[in-house]
């Protein structure tokens, strides 16, 4: 697909009579660049720098459609079919086991987490990785975005991925994606134990038609279901999954709890600190107390 890309590429520079140099100047790029599209080598172009040839060359958005068939090739062949379906898909729910879901990922978090994966080749693959990944995340912001419900363990909150600074931003973000009306946000605890989806993570797809497909991950491979049965019985492991996490509300509070706690500013008490502090102040006896509005009772004697 970046061959294809490439030659569509060339070809329509050459009918329009530009040089390499010449398209490079109008797509505010250097003509190796150019160079790098049309043999396909080097990194792949950005959907900005695609949008830019489509509009200087007057491709009438073939280039545009075409970018993101080069990005799948990016990814192993197993997950194509499943982000071809996540693409169009009117509902996801899904169970994560070990780390935040790439539709929530933070662009730092998405960077460490791409960045130990033994399937990348080099670093130009992880930035065409984590580019393809940034653009799916798109979708929850469009017309046409779907109801996401999402289940995490408690080991997704834990893991310091990329180390306390990422992770605070990311249980963050979490926070403010789970305050929009169209996401849901669970956590399962580790005191419910073993369970159906133990060591690998679960999503179920609605499609427009309302069909269903249901798709398996592990840390090196996936699975696509698409057979009936099999999609129900991946439904009622979801289902379950979904009776046993802490309602929203909890969920919420132990995310910012875990976020305040193990991922807290340097210079800044923990959450729990915080509380024992109030509880022991609460607990000192004081000839003053504070009146509703803040006031303060002047003490006897003081010749107030």
């Amino acid at each position: 697909m970046a061959a294809l890309f490439g030659s569509r590429v060339r070809r329509l520079r050459t009918a329009a009579g530009l040089t390499q140099a010449q398209l490079g100047a109008k797509t505010h790029v250097v003509s190796t660049r150019i160079t790098q599209v049309e043999r396909a080598s080097g990194a792949r172009p950005t959907l900005e720098l695609a949008r830019a040839l489509d509009a200087a060359l007057g491709a009438d958005g073939l280039l545009v459609d075409l970018w993101p068939h080069v990005y799948r090739e990016s990814f192993p062949d197993w997950s194509r079919t499943f982000m071809a379906y996540s693409a169009q898909a009117a509902a996801i729910r899904q169970y994560t086991a070990h780390v935040v879901p790439g539709l929530l990922q933070t662009e730092e978090y998405a960077r460490a987490l791409l960045g130990v994966d033994l399937s990348l080749r080099d670093e130009v693959q992880l930035e065409e990785r984590l580019t393809a990944r940034l653009e799916r995340q798109k979708r929850l912001h469009s017309r046409d975005r779907p109801e996401l419900l999402v289940i995490l363990d408690e080991a997704v909150l834990r893991r310091p991925v990329g180390g306390d600074d990422v992770m605070r931003r990311q249980l963050a973000h979490l926070l403010k994606a789970a305050a929009q009306p169209y996401i849901a946000m669970l956590v399962l605890p580790f005191d419910e134990g073993a369970h159906d989806m133990l060591g690998g993570s679960l999503t179920v797809l609605t499609l427009p038609d309302g069909s269903e497909v249901a798709y398996t991950e592990g840390a090196h491979d996936g699975h696509l279901f698409e057979d009936r049965d099999d999609v129900r019985r991946f439904t009622v492991t979801y289902d379950r999954l979904r009776s046993a996490a802490l309602p929203p509300r909890r969920s919420l509070h132990l995310i910012r709890s875990v976020m305040e706690d193990e991922y807290r500013e340097p210079n800044l008490p923990s959450r729990s600190a915080r509380r024992r502090l109030a509880k022991e102040q609460l607990q000192q006896p004081s000839g003053r107390r504070l009146r509703r509005g803040g006031r303060r009772n002047p003490r006897r004697g003081s010749g107030t």
